[in-house]
């Protein structure tokens, strides 16, 4: 995969997509900074991922709003690794991740059983993954996760805000932060991907606003023994005042949203 890189007084700080994040005059809220990684000849082919029969021409279309390759990359994804989709909705990424990691790879798709009984199309993508060869589906409750062990990779794109939803207990995302990092193998990575709060948004946010502060997430994921990897800003929009429901007309599927990577220690 295509990593974009300049070394800097012995620091490598990502650039996605273009210019380096600190040029863009962006408010950025954590340290936009990830350890050297080099391309690999175990990387994935990105034109390959891309058109691969897994993904619909849905995903496809898709690709350059939710900046697919870029994602992959910072998330390290390699054929042969073993990922967990965490609340697979949908199932974009779910497909796609099944496309980077290759028949040798595996992808376990979490949608929790909550969700499916929210809503019918959460059941039905489920089941459509579950056709997918080296894909498994789990669909146990939000609150106790059933990952499966070695994990290389816990991804999880728009939904770690829904960890705090009212409907759920309040130590929600205290229990599956924990167990995400018991599924991890040392070393491994846990990815997050969601939708900006205003800094210093209370608790209430991700019910009202689907969106959760940066800061909240990286002080739940570190208390979980989780060390902070670096993050993204390629999925960054400052034309969003971040004070609107995600699904709001004025601001829907153009929302700012932040990308952290954090590691399991050795």
């Amino acid at each position: 995969m295509r990593i974009n890189i300049l070394a800097a007084s012995g620091v490598v700080l990502l650039a996605l997509g273009g210019s380096p994040v600190w040029a863009q005059g962006l408010p950025l809220p954590i340290p936009y900074v990830i350890p050297q990684v080099m391309p690999s000849s175990n990387a994935a082919d990105d034109a390959a991922v891309l058109a691969s029969p897994i993904r619909t021409d849905e995903d496809r279309a898709s690709d350059a709003a939710r900046r697919t390759l870029d994602t992959l990359d910072f998330a390290r994804v390699r054929p042969g690794w073993k990922v967990v989709d965490m609340i697979m909705g949908g199932g974009f990424f779910t497909r796609t991740l099944a496309a980077a990691v290759g028949p040798d790879g595996r992808v376990t798709a979490w949608q929790p059983a909550e969700f499916i009984a929210f809503q019918a199309s959460y059941g039905e993508a489920a089941t459509a993954a579950d056709r997918i060869a080296n894909v498994d589906v789990i669909r146990s409750p939000i609150g106790t996760p059933e990952f499966p062990a070695g994990l290389d990779l816990v991804f999880t794109a728009q939904n770690y805000h829904d960890l705090h939803l009212r409907a759920f207990a309040d130590d929600t995302a205290e229990r599956v932060n924990a167990a995400v990092f018991a599924a991890l193998k040392p070393g491994g990575y846990y990815v997050i991907i969601d939708h900006h709060a205003l800094d210093g948004a209370d608790a209430s946010t991700p019910q009202t606003l689907h969106r959760i502060d940066t800061d909240r997430v990286v002080r739940e994921v570190e208390a979980a023994g989780f060390v902070m990897a670096g993050g993204s800003a390629a999925l960054w929009n400052d034309d969003d005042p971040r004070t609107a429901n995600v699904f709001d007309a004025s601001i829907r599927g153009r929302t700012s949203q932040f990308t952290i990577s954090f590691r399991k220690p050795e």
